[in-house]
């Protein structure tokens, strides 16, 4: 499946609860996240920006890759994909991101005692 593109966030379910379980209630914005994805087979670089903050990482699905929390910490883990959706073990909580309906869904959920779900849907801009 084609990820490529950039997209805006249109909705997000449960975002301040995701950011306080992961400790980053502070960097809560109100600013609309730009996630542009180039993508070259099944190599990926997947950027999220907001005024004055970009975070980005290089993988490549179906291999062991380095990538950076949000906080800029770096670790190791598998990229895998399947029946077209992207699935990352990050360290505080597992990502997953597909294309339904055009629109790119991104679910986020710790494995924290709160066990939260964050969801977020951006359009194709």
């Amino acid at each position: 499946m084609a990820f490529a593109g950039k997209y805006e966030m249109e909705s997000q379910d449960h975002y301040e609860e995701f950011l306080e379980e992961i400790g980053l209630l502070n960097a809560k914005t109100d600013h609309k996240v730009v996630t542009q994805v180039v993508q070259d087979g099944n190599h990926f670089t997947w950027t999220q920006t907001i005024p004055n903050w970009t975070w980005c990482n290089n993988f490549t699905a179906g291999q062991q890759c380095e990538l950076a929390t949000m906080k800029g910490v770096k670790f190791t883990a598998p990229v895998t994909m399947e029946g077209g959706k992207i699935s990352i073990p990050f360290p505080q909580y597992s990502f997953t991101a597909e294309l339904v309906e055009g629109k790119l869904v991104m679910i986020c959920i710790t494995s924290g005692e709160k066990g939260v779900t964050f969801k977020r849907i951006s359009k194709r801009i």
